[in-house]
C-alpha cells in the first residue's frame, strides 16, 4: 500500500506563484532522475486562484517517503520555498480503495 500527501501551497502573489513553479520544477527533474519509490508528484494549478498551487504526491511507501526527504534536489526546495509564500498546509492521506496504476505503468 502506497504512502500519499497533498500540500496547498499560498503564494504571497502571483509572481511569487511563478518563481515558485521554477523552484518546483527543478526539484522534479531531480525527483524524475532519482527517485524511483516517487510514484506520483505532481504541481497542480487551481482555476480561479492564480496564487496557490496543490501538490499531490504519492510514493511506494513511508521509507520512500523519507528517502526523498533525504534528497539534495528536496532538501533545497524545502529551504528556499518560503520565501514565495503566504502559507502552506500539509495532509498525509491514508489509501482506504481505489483504482491506480502500478508502480511499474507509473514509472515507465
Amino acid at each position: 500500500m502506497g504512502f500519499g500527501l497533498v500540500v496547498r501551497f499560498v503564494a504571497r502573489n502571483v509572481t511569487a506563484a511563478q518563481a515558485f513553479d521554477a523552484l518546483a520544477e527543478e526539484a522534479l527533474e531531480g525527483i524524475r532522475a532519482k527517485e524511483p519509490g516517487t510514484l506520483v508528484y505532481v504541481n497542480h494549478a487551481v482555476p480561479d486562484e492564480p496564487h496557490v498551487r496543490v501538490f499531490y504526491e504519492l510514493y511506494a511507501d513511508r521509507e520512500a517517503f523519507e528517502e526523498h526527504e533525504r534528497q539534495p534536489h528536496v532538501r533545497r526546495f524545502l529551504a528556499e520555498r518560503g520565501q514565495y509564500l503566504e502559507s502552506f498546509e500539509v495532509t498525509f492521506l491514508a489509501e482506504i480503495s481505489g483504482k491506480g496504476a502500478s508502480a511499474d505503468q507509473l514509472t515507465r
